[in-house]
């Protein structure tokens, strides 16, 4: 389907519900409405969850996953397609199995862990993590937890974010984000195809709320690359994007807040 100047590109987030409307589905939708893609959506899970945590979860249907899937797939069509919260072995390789057929690059956040240490991925859905969908990724996002949960690499320091890289990229993504922000220092992300490397830097913001930073991440570089940009192109317009969002990240509950996906607009 041609692209007219009236339609704007299309990105495809596959991902959990996040009720509290920080992370998930409702991030990643926010971070492109923001940057001015279209988003969809294909629901894997629904969350009970807060400023506080994820209270509880519950995965959807292999078959409701597939039939979600194709039924924008095959009549909207996609320019990009961003991964999440996956929860299980089966829905894992049922996702896997279909951006395989889709000719559009994928971003994949290999969520693991919520921002408050709740699991998202059942312990035996990580190999399938390793051998199904990270060798269809165009670019994998992982943070220094899922990095461990992967690789068994800890990560301390700046060389241990390549040799981490090195590990990931081993499954088959074209690229790799290792994300450092935990890190003691400034907040740096690595992005490398085992060739090139661009070190990705940002003062860091003495702001707790930064619920939803990795969803916000991986859907605002699906965004670059639906709109045509390359990889480290795409990188480095979503970490611009994410450091403003956890600059104006804002309470809400009693816990940790939400970064602003809408900041652009506050900020005049």
């Amino acid at each position: 389907m041609p692209l007219s100047a009236a339609v704007p590109a299309r990105v495809l987030t596959v991902a959990g519900s996040d009720s509290g409307g920080g992370a998930g589905i409702q991030a990643d939708l926010k971070t492109m409405l923001a940057l001015g893609v279209h988003g969809m959506s294909v629901l894997t899970a629904v969350t009970a969850q807060n400023s506080l945590g994820v209270q509880d979860a519950w995965e959807l249907p292999v078959e409701a996953v597939r039939a979600q899937y194709r039924s924008v797939v095959d009549d909207i069509g996609v320019q990009a397609v961003k991964t999440g919260m996956l929860a299980s072995a089966a829905l894992v390789e049922t996702v896997a199995e279909l951006l395989a057929g889709t000719a559009a690059p994928v971003v994949v956040d290999p969520v693991g862990i919520s921002k408050h240490g709740d699991p998202l991925l059942a312990a035996e859905a990580l190999d399938s993590v390793r051998t199904k969908l990270l060798p269809v990724a165009t670019v994998a996002t992982p943070n220094l937890d899922e990095v461990t949960q992967l690789t068994g690499v800890s990560v301390t320091d700046e060389t241990g974010m390549r040799h981490a890289a090195t590990e990931v990229l081993a499954f088959g993504p074209r690229w790799v984000v290792v994300k450092g922000g935990h890190l003691p220092g400034e907040p740096v992300d690595l992005l490398t195809d085992g060739t090139e490397e661009h070190w990705l830097r940002a003062p860091r913001h003495g702001n707790r709320h930064t619920h939803g930073t990795g969803c916000t991440l991986a859907s605002a570089i699906a965004c670059g690359l639906a709109l045509g940009q390359d990889v480290p192109t795409a990188a480095r317009g979503a970490k611009t994007y994410v450091t403003g969002a956890i600059t104006a990240g804002f309470p809400l509950g009693a816990g940790i807040g939400p970064v602003d996906h809408g900041w652009r607009t506050r900020t005049g």
